[in-house]
């Protein structure tokens, strides 16, 4: 016997953190909403963990009710061209999986563990895979999320000029290097990367260039992240290579985005809203859930075009990922 049909006003396809922003503001003006997401929290996620106090402002909290370690981020030594250039800033750093954890817990919305692979539209109503039904549907799944992928041209919203591959990963080890350093345009790499220690012995280190341009030069992520770690590994920053990397693909913005007709609504990562300069993405992920929430209570569409707008001196001096 097939179980009842859960139905809701907004579903929302995706718990990071443009889902749960969007889900805790719903549930706070009294809508009924339901988050979807294919993994059980606390889950891992892959992601340096720069956010800026900005963030704390956007959630309307301050980071001293943070309950996991919140690493204070006062100093970044910047490389380029073979200059390090240590600059003053505010920043901090958290471990995604706890972050992330804490958000779709603050939230206090029903979250149920599902992978979605169809979604119908019946007259007004959204339909996934026989199992949930909504009004309005948000997605908010990162680069891959269904909900873009069904409804979303993807050539209109996000162009293969604006994709960014990444590897990173996350480990606990032995670190000399208590300090944050970014490399730029290292060894021909077109972007950057980063070495990042966190609290409790915890480091992350990734790296990250416009796939385009690693494709016309014919190299790829994997040999700029070799080149890395060896360096790394000789100049005292690490004492073994990490293993098992993980890599991912996300998109810069390049233009405004509309969301929000036909009911159907894309925010964070699915809406590709990451910055152009330092490829900051939690925050415009908090500030479009927010956004998409606020659209989805006054009945109208939401242009993405005012998010998380920062630009390099501002990151540099007031905050970054």
């Amino acid at each position: 016997m097939r179980p009842a049909m859960v139905q809701a006003d907004v579903i929302i396809v995706g718990g990071g953190p443009a889902g749960a922003a969007c889900g805790a503001h719903l549930k706070k003006n009294g809508v009924d909403v339901r988050i979807l997401d294919k993994k059980v929290f606390p889950r891992p996620k892959i992601c340096a963990g720069w956010i800026t106090p900005d963030v704390f402002d956007s959630l309307e909290c301050a980071p001293e009710t943070y309950p996991y370690p919140l690493t204070s981020i006062l100093r970044i030594h910047f490389h380029l061209f073979g200059i390090r250039i240590p600059v003053k800033t505010h920043q901090y750093a958290v471990r995604r999986i706890e972050f992330d954890n804490w958000l779709i817990r603050r939230a206090e919305v029903p979250v149920h563990t599902h992978q979605v692979r169809k979604i119908q539209k019946n007259s007004s109503r959204f339909v996934i895979d026989d199992q949930f039904e909504c009004r309005y549907l948000v997605g908010a799944g990162g680069t891959h999320c269904p909900v873009r992928r069904t409804f979303v041209d993807p050539l209109q919203v996000r162009p293969d000029r604006a994709l960014i591959s990444a590897v990173e990963k996350e480990f606990q080890a032995p670190c000399r290097i208590r300090e944050c350093h970014i490399w730029y345009l290292d060894q021909g790499l077109p972007g950057y990367a980063w070495y990042l220690p966190k609290k409790d012995g915890w480091i992350n280190i990734g790296i990250g260039g416009k796939q385009h341009r690693l494709a016309s030069r014919g190299t790829t992520i994997m040999q700029h992240w070799r080149n890395f770690v060896h360096r790394l590994l000789k100049q005292g920053f690490l004492n073994h290579p990490p293993e098992n990397p993980k890599g991912h693909t996300y998109f810069l913005r390049h233009k405004p985005v509309a969301t929000g007709q036909d009911n159907v609504f894309i925010a964070g990562d699915a809406a590709g809203l990451s910055t152009l300069d330092m490829g900051e993405g939690i925050h415009a992920a908090v500030q479009s859930g927010i956004a998409v929430a606020k659209a989805i209570t006054a009945g109208r569409p939401v242009r993405m075009n005012h998010i998380s707008r920062f630009s390099l001196p501002k990151l540099l001096f007031s905050g970054m990922r």
